[in-house]
């Protein structure tokens, strides 16, 4: 990311914050729809699946179901309950301060709770100081006792794993053993699943149930729910005025901060270009400053216990704890539609972050197809063994829904298979076979690998671990260039067989045309070898079998071996009066031959390296066709005629701005780079991208009023476009709806369900004098006023304009250097050392420079500065690679967290040890034993027994042997025990015990 570019700070939300206030005064800001458990009950599970479908999934807006508290046993979910049955658990916590981890037991952590709150309290300010410890146990996997105790009240189709959303008894329902007892029992009918992660093996799923507890200060980032999934959060506990054991305590809350998906463009340009952050690296809190000037609406909730908030697929959001405690659950779900997204849009963002795919998107598609196989078949079977049965599935809504579903999973699956086919005329690849396991992820970006990928057998010990260690790496990140440093000469790898792959799309084809009663329509899956035909484009392993054979191999044992650099010559040119102007290495010509100058940035670069074009002479390389056109090196790679920018009049480099017949091309969006050095394999490389550089030097306008660039306002008008598009016709629900042999006042109902917000609070209604679309009387108001007048909301009449509210707090870098005159100053500073440099020194400066140079060295190698101190002296930088075990590296990092640790618990007693350091208030509770040496060791078991002795041996001259010629004999020495008054008194005690017990 680059340190110029200025970035939004974190700012910490004030204690005594006014929600209610907050919301009403800004006009981009509303509450979260709201329904309760009660009207759920009251209107059927049939028209809050489509509440969830139309509003969640389809409309992209959150959706919060209050009154579990109710439901819910008081008992169970409580820190009593916590610390009594799970409290000498060990978890991680988060130190969002320190940014690390901090091993603690929950009991610990429940017991300093009030501690870590009140710090925040003591003074009005000393919410601003962002260096207070702030400690968040999340993540954490949740008790079974709460998971048997949610699953009995949350509806069934948003529970975790859930494996069937059919009623009990319904439609193709067969008999089952009852659980526990003995007997058979009516089933749930045929019907799809809330969570397709069920359809994976248990060995395979996610375990994403998962409880937050975290007090005030503690927050979870701006993110996005991983792969596109929906996500559930419940709060089944906060704290109030007095807790358990009868101390006070400071009301919990958690405000939450959320957008709708069909906006998330908007936020995720906003992010980029004003605030100077990545949504997608989720490391940003976003002040309340920079959410009141967004471009784009902001849903508020805040959430208490009972309250269960719905989060739509690809929404960012973010959370602020408040109070003593807060205590949620939460865990994610996929479905049919959260994997479209994840397969098109969720997976390559995460790819470019190298953000680690935990739901494993395509095993999920293949064995739910399975799954859904063999429940239409079911299906069919029961049709055709009785008639009654016949017509019921077949007026089945479920079942409806299950084809809906199938035939969409069969499409997903074909987009897999095809991007895994590899070019028809090219030889025959051999991949070495390995069985799936779900276990195999890119060594680069960290994905799930479901069949087809690439390893090198090359530098497998490049890691320093005895255990070779192959470098897989997925097609996708191949085709970009990510690689090892080998570069080439990666091998073909599956995890299926390619005929068993292909039989089951043709099975799985041919129940989608029998869904259809035999029809061939444009939506039908073809067989997969015309469905590569009309495809139109190279395939993404087609893709790596050319770059295989375009792309040099490297050694990594000796990388500087492949450059041609040695078989230059170097050219010397002189001057008009004979004396030498420089030297320049004359290129030979096979480098020539196999390099190229680029369009764009004017260097020469290998030309696997660079794409030409199909209709013009010109080269451009792949970093600026990215930066500047938005072009990635796979979409390139798979257009066959691919024309470059200058053929198509968008080419925005300088001489081509001055061509009246080009109209350059402006990036759509900011790109800030990503570092992924951090994340990815340490054998990587980027061999056609430098995705760590940005594009800010091709964006043109936006650079004083980000806010208000072209890039910011395009995704402003997509957002308002598609929020144009009514839920209910689309094409998701309207195939249901014209499917379903319902009648038209049924219909009608659904439709006026939902049109009149009757699901909805009265008080968030847009007409909130409204209730269940009758007028109300004057006297029927919730909350009268104390004259008994009735009070009318004031509505968006206290809105104040955008412009009106704070500035966002930024961070600028202190290397920000602009402007002419400082790159003068610079040049000349430069200039003047040089002068100073080149002056002639006498031997004896020269001696005296030695040996004060020699001083200073040899102070630093005794302070371990050595290498640092030698580099700043040469005016150069240099590093250092040490090949260590993987075993080594890891107990020298626990060595220094563990010295860490200890300075901070022994300065833990001072409270704030420093300006810019943590506040310490917590320690972990976790005893950790220092890894010790042999002396140490040695040291230990003396200590550990203390009564040890060694005794020299007498030498009996009686039974020894006659030594001639040999010196004497090195003195022997014996350990003995030798015991104490206070052993022998123990002893004693021993053997009248014995004897009485006899």
């Amino acid at each position: 990311m680059p340190a110029q570019r200025p970035r939004a700070a974190f700012e910490p939300i004030p204690p005594d914050l006014d929600v209610r206030e907050l919301v009403e005064s800004t006009p981009n800001f509303q509450y979260v729809d709201r329904i309760s458990c009660e009207t759920i009950a009251e209107q059927g599970m049939e028209m809050f699946e489509k509440l969830v479908l139309l509003h969640v999934i389809i409309g992209g807006k959150p959706l919060v179901i209050d009154g579990f508290d109710y439901l819910l046993d008081p008992w169970t979910f409580t820190p009593g309950w916590l610390q009594a049955n799970e409290g000498s658990k060990v978890e991680n916590a988060r130190n969002l301060t320190a940014s690390e981890n901090l091993p603690l037991t929950i009991g610990h952590y429940l017991n300093n709770m009030g501690k870590l709150t009140n710090q925040y309290f003591e003074k009005p300010e000393n919410y601003k100081d962002k260096h207070r410890q702030r400690i968040y146990l999340k993540d954490i996997d949740c008790p079974q006792v709460w998971h048997d105790k949610l699953k009995e009240h949350i509806p069934q189709m948003l529970f975790y794993l859930n494996e069937s959303t059919g009623d009990v008894g319904g439609p193709g329902a067969v008999e089952e053993p009852i659980p526990n007892a003995t007997g058979r029992r009516k089933g749930k009918g045929i019907s799809r699943a809330g969570d397709l992660m069920s359809s994976l093996p248990s060995e395979m799923r996610a375990e994403n149930l998962m409880c937050y507890i975290g007090h005030e200060g503690t927050y979870t980032p701006s993110h996005r729910e991983m792969c596109a999934s929906l996500g559930q959060n419940i709060m089944v506990n906060a704290s109030g005025t007095i807790g358990e054991n009868g101390k006070p305590e400071r009301p919990g809350s958690s405000i939450w901060f959320m957008t709708e998906s069909k906006e998330r463009q908007v936020v995720s340009e906003y992010w980029l270009s004003v605030l100077g952050h990545d949504i997608e690296v989720e490391n940003h809190f976003a002040q309340i400053a920079a959410w009141k000037r967004a471009p784009f609406s902001t849903y508020v909730v805040e959430q208490r216990p009972g309250d269960f908030i719905l989060i739509p697929p690809l929404a960012p959001h973010q959370v602020w704890n408040r109070g003593t405690r807060t205590m949620k659950v939460a865990w994610n779900r996929t479905t049919v539609e959260t994997l479209e997204m994840a397969i098109h849009e969720a997976l390559p963002a995460a790819r470019m972050v190298c953000r680690d795919e935990q739901y494993k998107n395509k095993a999920i598609i293949y064995y739910t197809l399975q799954k859904y196989s063999n429940l239409l078949r079911s299906a069919k079977l029961q049709s055709e063994a009785s008639g009654e049965a016949a017509t019921a599935l077949q007026t089945s809504k479920k079942v409806r829904v299950l084809k809906k579903d199938f035939k969409r999973l069969v499409d997903l699956f074909k987009v897999i298979l095809l991007s895994e086919m590899f070019a028809p005329d090219a030889p025959k690849e051999h991949p070495e076979f390995i069985p799936f396991d779900s276990c195999v992820t890119c060594a680069y970006c960290r994905c799930n690998i479901f069949n087809r990928f690439l390893t090198c057998k090359s530098c497998v010990h490049a890691l320093g671990t005895e255990q070779e260690e192959p470098y897989d790496v997925c097609m996708d990140c191949y085709a970009m260039g990510r690689s090892c440093a080998c570069i080439s000469g990666l091998m073909w790898v599956e995890q299926w067989r390619w005929k068993e792959l292909l039989y089951k799309y043709d099975e799985w084809r041919q129940q989608v045309i029998e869904i259809d009663d035999g029809r061939i329509t444009e939506k039908t899956p073809f067989p997969l070898a015309e469905e590569r035909r009309n495809l139109q484009k190279k395939t993404l392993a087609q893709i790596c079998q050319e770059q295989l054979k375009r792309r040099p191999w490297v050694d990594c044992k000796n990388p500087k071996a492949h450059e041609e650099e040695e078989n230059s010559d170097e050219e010397i040119i002189v001057n008009d009066d004979g004396t030498v102007r420089k030297t320049v290495k004359k290129r030979s010509k096979a480098w020539l031959a196999n390099h190229h100058t680029c369009h764009v940035c004017i260097h020469k670069h290998p030309k696997w390296k660079m794409a030409a074009c199909t209709t013009c002479d010109l080269w451009y390389c792949y970093g600026s066709l990215w930066r500047a056109h938005d072009l990635m090196p796979q979409e390139i790679m798979e257009n066959p005629r691919w024309q470059c920018p200058h053929c198509r009049k968008v080419c925005s480099t300088g001489a081509c701005r001055r061509d009246p017949r080009q109209n350059p091309y402006e990036p759509k969006g900011t790109l800030l780079g990503h570092d992924t050095r951090k994340v990815a394999d340490a054998r990587s490389v980027e061999a056609l991208v430098d995705f760590s550089m940005s594009n800010l030097n091709w964006i043109r306008d936006g650079a004083d009023q980000p806010s208000d660039s072209v890039r910011l306002q395009r995704r402003r008008e997509e957002a308002d476009q598609a929020k144009l598009h009514n839920p209910a016709l689309d094409a998701q629900f309207a195939d249901e709806e014209m499917d379903a042999p319902h009648d038209e006042s049924d219909q009608n109902t659904t439709q006026i369900q939902y049109d009149d917000e009757s699901f909805l609070d009265p008080s968030l209604r847009s007409n909130p004098s409204m209730g269940n679309g009758q007028d109300e009387d004057e006297d029927d108001s919730m909350y009268p006023d104390l004259d008994g007048e009735y009070q009318e909301p004031e509505g968006s009449s206290k809105k104040r304009g955008r412009g009106e509210f704070d500035a966002i707090k930024l961070i600028h870098s202190k290397r920000r250097d602009t402007g002419k005159d400082k790159s003068k100053d610079k040049s000349k500073d430069k200039s003047k050392d040089k002068s100073k440099a080149a002056q002639p020194k006498s031997d004896a400066t020269k001696q005296f420079l030695k040996q004060k140079e020699k001083k200073q060295l040899d102070t630093a190698k005794k302070e371990g500065r050595f290498i640092m101190t030698l580099a700043a002296m040469k005016g150069r930088s240099q590093m250092v690679k040490l090949q260590l075990p993987t075993e080594t590296l890891a107990a020298e990092k626990a060595r220094m967290i563990e010295k860490r640790r200890r300075l901070a618990s022994s300065r833990s007693g001072a409270g704030t040890y420093g300006a810019g350091q943590e506040t310490v208030i917590i320690t972990s509770d976790v005893a950790r034993e220092p890894p010790m040496n042999t002396a140490a060791a040695a040291t230990a078991a003396k200590a550990k027994n203390p009564n040890q002795v060694r005794v020299r041996l007498e030498q009996d001259d009686d039974f020894q042997a006659v030594r001639r010629g040999r010196g004497s004999r090195k003195p022997r020495y014996e350990e003995i025990n030798v015991g104490s008054d206070d052993d022998e008194d123990m002893d004693m005690d021993d053997e009248v015990t014995e004897v009485t017990s006899r």
